[in-house]
């Protein structure tokens, strides 16, 4: 049965520790770990969901842009571009801030899918931007380690 996990914000350790890789994608329990963090991710209404930011330190982020979700283990970022473009991002773990964050605009990235099948995908757009925000979280990066200019988003009240 899924369930909704909770979302580790700034502050907790493990969003700072380098996660360790996957070493059995098949296990049951990564497998279910996937499912709740698809779940989480889209309850949350975001579009990516690292492991560490639901208190696993492993190798895992899960995206969902246009109602497609991917899901990558243990990925490795192959080629980058060398342009770069600034975009205003956010981030599920550090809550009504944001900030423009100068990223490649083009990657290639090989992983593991969801059934531990070799994939490669050649990244651009907001695609490229959610894969280096998520490998980010799988390296104990921040955005608001990169961002210039933050904003803090107030309530109305």
């Amino acid at each position: 049965m899924e369930k909704v996990l909770k979302i580790t914000q700034e502050g907790d350790p493990i969003l700072r520790k380098k996660s360790e890789a996957v070493k059995n994608p098949e296990n049951p329990e990564v497998k279910k770990l996937i499912t709740d963090m698809v779940v989480t991710m889209k309850r949350a209404s975001g579009i990516g969901l690292a492991a560490p930011q639901v208190g696993h330190s492993l190798r895992i982020f899960t995206v969902n842009i246009e109602d497609k979700i991917y899901v990558f283990i243990n990925p490795e970022i192959k080629d980058i571009s060398e342009e770069k473009i600034p975009f205003e991002e956010g981030c599920l773990s550090v809550q009504k801030i944001w900030g423009s964050v100068i990223r490649p605009k083009k990657l290639t990235i090989k992983a593991l899918n969801e059934n531990g099948k070799k994939v490669k995908i050649r990244a651009k757009g907001l695609l490229a931007r959610v894969i280096q925000h998520e490998m980010d979280h799988l390296n104990g990066t921040l955005f608001i380690d990169k961002a210039e200019k933050l904003s803090k988003i107030e309530e109305n009240k």
